[in-house]
């Protein structure tokens, strides 16, 4: 394994598999993105389970996405003898309507030239490889089945020897064929005209759904494979978003900040669709609001800062002590529990996504009524609890404090449902509202300001500084040529900043100083130097971070202050919006594609 997170990550909003630079499928779950994992080696490189594809050294290897989709494409060639291998999780509309999204992966092999040989190793690992996992060749397929704590089964269809594949002999590719492992049976055998088929219609799904985005001067292969990967990790069925395909990969190596983020937080999942929606995608947007409508019952039940992605509200976090941990780095965790803390700045996020939506998409928006029963419980409960300490944002498990960031989102919420309410005309709620709203700023700026350290610090009375606290002037508090944001800007860059990175703050929490970069906090704060006109370092800094991104140009949630590596769950949707955002800004819109809200997928 190499030292960076050197994956590729194919989906169908359904699962996603991590394959790796040389076409090892490292990580995948099926049936959905939650599910235990069938490979695993990612987790534990002994135990894990892995299907990968083994050639002779004299050959060379290389991996591309199919431009503009999410098909994955590793070649592998010693010169004379040269094949491609297309990862894909099928993706496309149905005839009537619809998305056909199976739970399957499928590696369709493409011969390009000579007779290039190559061994598989095929080592499924059900229910996180913790029993045993038995696999046989049946007449149609092979199958593989575990008893463990719970009984699963996994299935591979092939057009190669079954055999030959099981005893990793080796193989001559003399025709195209494939592999496509199923977590159901198939009820007709795939054939490899079938299945070229499937990589032809998922193609064109991906090609359509890019095709609705609008095209940048600068940084447009960018945004584009960003957005795609927003994409592939929203989920079809609920509309939830995912703050990452994985569980458990470290932010530091060998240390205990190792969390499962195969679930929807609210405060991720909301800037997702914010961003998306600026990009055209309506379908992505309207069904995260549904998401959103129906975990909110009763008009006075307080918002989770999380859910799972099939709206299950409980998330009991365990470890899996059988696996030793990407690189060690112990324990894996399933479930997290900090499902059960408060964070009072997601009121004001969610309150955000509403309003713009009703901005972009105010004629046609399903749901008003309900929407609107949701803005006056939003108040209704911000109102109620924004004199309160939380955790927030980055999920101190220790006491509760006063921070700025979440009182600042309770501003945000009070003023996204005073504009709701004027978009509604529902001006008797407008007085009330907005002397909550002016209550508020007062507080903050009263007390988040330290003239000692010139600048709005972490929390109230405190001197530390937070990267969270440049979010004041895109969410409208406060305006960027401010005396106090400006120099809010300079202090965080004087304290936070270590080798073009940013910690997200400096102060001791629970584990310590972290060692690694939160990948986001740089992208906020190159944004804010755009916005207070140091726009040349703003630039330079962007170009600087993409360069650590992957060979794919995908990043995770952390990244080395030291090595650069990628560190944390991956691929990472707060570090792909915040991207999106960035290079928005530092880009030019070409004008006659200004606004694209055509309807999107």
């Amino acid at each position: 394994m190499g030292n960076n997170l050197d994956y590729g990550i194919v989906g169908n909003c359904r699962s996603a598999a991590l394959i790796s630079k040389t076409g090892s499928v490292d990580w995948c779950c099926l049936p959905e993105f939650d599910s235990s994992s069938v490979f695993a080696k990612l987790l534990d490189a002994k135990i894990g389970g892995e299907f990968e594809i083994l050639v002779s050294e004299d050959y060379h290897i290389t991996q591309a996405y199919i431009d503009k989709t999410n098909i994955l494409v590793t070649t592998f060639t010693n010169g004379k003898d040269c094949f491609e291998v297309h990862d894909f999780m099928p993706r496309y509309h149905k005839q009537n309507g619809g998305y056909y999204y199976p739970p399957e992966l499928i590696r369709y092999f493409k011969l390009i030239s000579g007779q290039p040989k190559f061994k598989i190793n095929y080592n499924p690992k059900l229910e996180y490889a913790k029993g045993e996992t038995n696999t046989y060749i049946k007449p149609n397929f092979i199958a593989s089945l575990t008893y463990g704590d719970k009984f699963d089964t996994l299935f591979l269809y092939t057009s190669f020897d079954k055999q030959a594949v099981l005893d990793k002999e080796f193989i001559s590719l003399k025709t195209n064929g494939f592999f496509l492992v199923g977590y159901n049976e198939k009820i007709f055998e795939p054939t490899v005209e079938n299945i070229y088929l499937e990589h032809q219609r998922t193609k064109v799904y991906w090609l359509d759904w890019i095709d609705k985005t609008p095209k940048y001067r600068q940084y447009n292969a960018e945004i584009l494979r960003s957005a795609l990967t927003l994409k592939l990790l929203s989920y079809d069925k609920s509309g939830a978003v995912l703050a990452a395909a994985t569980t458990s990969l470290p932010e530091t190596i060998g240390e205990v900040r190792n969390w499962d983020y195969r679930f929807c937080w609210i405060r991720d999942a909301s800037m997702v669709i914010k961003v998306v929606s600026q990009l055209g995608h309506k379908n992505m947007a309207k069904r995260y609001l549904n998401f959103i409508i129906d975990l909110i019952p009763d008009k006075d039940e307080k918002l989770q800062i999380m859910y799972g992605i099939n709206k299950e509200k409980t998330l009991t976090e365990y470890s899996l002590d059988h696996l030793s941990g990407y690189q060690n780095s112990k324990p894996v965790r399933v479930g997290n529990a900090a499902y059960k803390q408060k964070q009072n700045d997601i009121y004001g996020i969610l309150m955000d996504v509403i309003h713009q939506q009703f901005e972009i998409f105010s004629v046609d928006i399903e749901n008003t009524e309900q929407l609107w029963t949701i803005t006056k419980g939003i108040v209704w409960v911000v109102n109620k609890h924004w004199q309160e300490p939380d955790k927030g944002i980055w999920e101190f498990r220790g006491e509760d404090r006063h921070f700025t960031f979440s009182k600042v989102l309770c501003w945000v919420a009070i003023d996204r449902a005073i504009k709701v309410a004027e978009i509604l005309n529902k001006t008797h709620k407008l007085n009330k509202w907005n002397i909550i709203k002016d209550d508020i700023k007062k507080d903050i700026l009263d007390n988040a300001w330290n003239a000692s350290v010139n600048a709005f610090t972490q929390s109230y009375g405190s001197t530390d500084l937070d990267a969270s606290v440049l979010l004041m002037e895109p969410y409208g508090f406060i305006d960027a040529k401010d005396e106090k944001y400006v120099n809010t800007v300079k202090a965080i860059e004087k304290d936070l900043s270590n080798d073009g990175l940013l910690y997200r703050y400096k102060n001791k929490d629970d584990f310590g100083l972290p060692s690694s970069s939160f990948t986001i906090c740089t992208f906020w704060f190159i944004n804010s130097l755009y916005k207070i006109g140091e726009e040349e370092k703003a630039k330079a800094m962007f170009d600087k971070l993409l360069s650590y991104s992957n060979h794919l140009g995908l990043f995770s949630e952390d990244i080395d202050f030291k090595t650069k590596r990628l560190l944390g769950n991956f691929p990472q949707a707060y570090s792909h919006l915040a991207l999106i955002e960035t290079a928005i800004n530092l880009s030019n819109v070409t004008t006659d594609e200004k606004v694209k809200s055509s309807i999107a997928n």
